[in-house]
């Protein structure tokens, strides 16, 4: 069965996107590999074996045009409005928190942050399948 190892974003500069993902999310580099012509830092935590691949590609000046395409990211928490007090303590302006309700019950509780290049990035209370 295949099992799900990281997901890659291109980003511009490595030291801005190393540094966002450290404070918000705690991601810290496990490995960097350069190229002659671009640059892998992968990105984990010690919760997951899953990580975050940036790909920085030298002489890269011109931001990445998202397209149509994107959707976003996804990270658990325990608990999302500490979470979002942070984020706005630390001047990373999450989006408001919104609650999707299903059936009477909570289906997720969440809120949007947006890293230097523009990814988006769901910030999801732990619960249900959210985990």
């Amino acid at each position: 069965m295949a099992k799900m190892i990281h997901s890659m974003i291109r980003v511009l500069d490595e030291a801005r996107s190393v540094d966002f993902y450290g404070k918000a999310f705690g991601l810290t580099v496990a490995d960097r590999v350069a190229f002659p012509t671009f640059t892998l830092i992968y990105l984990s935590s010690a919760e997951t074996g899953f990580e975050l691949e940036l790909t920085v590609n030298q002489g890269r000046v011109q931001p990445y045009a998202l397209g149509e395409g994107y959707g976003h990211l996804a990270v658990s928490v325990d608990e999302l409005r500490d979470e979002h007090t942070r984020f706005t303590e630390l001047g990373l302006n999450p989006g408001k928190i919104v609650e999707l309700n299903r059936d009477g019950k909570l289906f997720a509780l969440f809120f949007f942050v947006t890293d230097p290049d523009g990814y988006k990035i769901e910030v999801m209370q732990r619960n249900g399948r959210f985990q």
